[in-house]
């Protein structure tokens, strides 16, 4: 009997260190998947073989965003994926490896800047069975309790909004994550929250943006939002980024899923400064014989600006190099007035034209807007017929009509001799009938 409880209970532990370590399996594969990460960093050093002092620094990736920076004193043989449990203030925590190698320095120096911390915590160990399985259980609880936040948050009145929880990987701490437009007195809360959950409760307010990051989604362009993927420093957008590159102001085309406005407008921004360092101010009217043009728009690249005036009250668009614009510009200053505006515009170079022919229509975009005309099959075969009969007849009727003149002369004599016939007959017929209407009165 004890040897059977033995064997069951052997086979029980082996089921569950199978789950656990297929559990960690699967979490490796996807953390070596190319882009599988929020904020994941591609390793173009991974071929290469780095010294161990290179080493000694890694990445570890927590839930969502949330990433940092530890030294692997101990040596201990990691690789990209791997569950580790972590030093922080109180306790451990347990994460996973995401970046190891040169590029963790410069990942330091993109999230530090120059205020790069002297010492970083340290790696404890590669993650026991029962440091995952209490991981599990902590991930598992994260959804519960944001949810029970709220309400209590809704009952104290508080303006705030919890946005996500994060457990400790050793389930002695919460992380909450909230948002608020004012500063909140969330003293009561704490303490309703620490009876509620028996954990030590950190709160960590977030802005709209870094909600953004967490949760994650798709932007207009179909990428992954920018937040989300590779932003890990928020810099503030202001719609003169839009102003400088000739983007409409239309707040719900520059407002991103956050709210406020899109990151992606400030990708571009500096060069586009830099091509506008020559151009003239826009609010400078042009003064001509012919009257006054103001400014409606500017092709930054090609360096032309449109210019709007009035002729004969009907609005007139023309487009001006910027040369010439800071030309005319200088002539007003000194009181010259152009006759014309185009006077010594220079040619603006011709789009490319391909070498060619659209014949089958291939770059219409309205191809497949035309209905096709439906073929009716079931007289096809006799049209068919017909179209050949045709066709054969078509060479005859060319002799036939050739051979007309010849034939028309033969017809009429043919007539003439047709008709003198009929007429004999007609005459031995009258006979016949005289002899036998005599013939026939005499007998009665």
């Amino acid at each position: 009997m004890e040897q059977n409880t033995i064997s069951n209970n052997d086979k029980k532990e082996g089921a569950s260190v199978s789950k656990t370590e297929q559990y960690a399996q699967q979490i490796k594969k996807s953390a070596q998947r190319s882009g599988s990460a929020k904020l994941y960093c591609y390793d173009w050093m991974s071929n290469i073989e780095l010294p161990e002092n290179a080493r000694k620094l890694v990445e570890v990736r927590f839930k969502n965003t949330r990433k940092d920076f530890y030294v692997n004193d101990s040596g201990l043989m990691l690789e990209v994926g791997d569950i580790v449990a972590v030093e922080t203030a109180s306790g451990y925590d347990v994460g996973t490896v995401s970046l190891m190698g040169e590029l963790v320095n410069l990942q330091i120096r993109k999230v530090y800047g120059k205020k790069v911390p002297d010492t970083f915590p340290k790696i404890y160990r590669k993650a026991k069975e029962a440091d995952i399985e209490k991981w599990k259980e902590a991930k598992s609880l994260e959804h519960k309790t944001m949810i029970r936040s709220r309400q209590i948050a809704k009952d104290l009145k508080l303006n705030m909004k919890i946005g996500d929880v994060e457990y400790q990987g050793d389930k002695t701490k919460a992380i909450f994550y909230y948002i608020a437009d004012e500063r909140v007195d969330f003293r009561e809360l704490i303490k309703v929250f620490a009876e509620e959950f028996k954990v030590r409760i950190e709160m960590r307010q977030i802005g709209v943006r870094q909600e953004a990051g967490r949760i994650g989604g798709i932007g207009l362009c179909g990428r992954d939002l920018c937040c989300s993927s590779f932003i890990s420093n928020f810099v503030s957008v202001s719609t003169n980024a839009a102003r400088y590159q000739e983007v409409s102001l239309n707040p719900q085309k520059m407002a991103g899923q956050c709210g406020k406005l899109k990151c992606c407008l400030n990708f571009e921004l500096a060069s586009y400064m830099d091509a506008r360092k020559d151009f003239p101010e826009t609010n400078i009217a042009l003064e001509f014989k012919e009257g006054r043009a103001h400014h409606t728009k500017t092709d930054v690249y090609k360096r032309i600006m449109t210019y709007l005036y009035k002729k004969d009250d009907v609005p007139t668009f023309v487009e001006l190099s910027v040369d010439r614009v800071k030309e005319i510009i200088e002539l007003n200053c000194k009181g010259i007035k152009p006759e014309t505006l185009q006077g010594a515009i220079t040619e603006v170079e011709r789009e490319y034209v391909p070498d060619y022919e659209n014949v089958v229509g291939q770059e219409s975009l309205t191809r497949f807007d035309k209905k096709k005309k439906k073929k009716k099959h079931s007289n096809g075969g006799n049209n068919a017929g017909q179209n050949n009969q045709q066709n054969a007849s078509a060479p005859k009727n060319q002799e036939q009509n050739n051979q007309q003149p010849a034939e028309n002369q033969q017809n009429n004599n043919q007539q003439n001799t047709n008709q003198q016939n009929n007429n004999q007959r007609q005459n031995r017929n009258n006979r016949h009938k005289n002899h036998n209407r005599h013939n026939g009165g005499g007998n009665q």
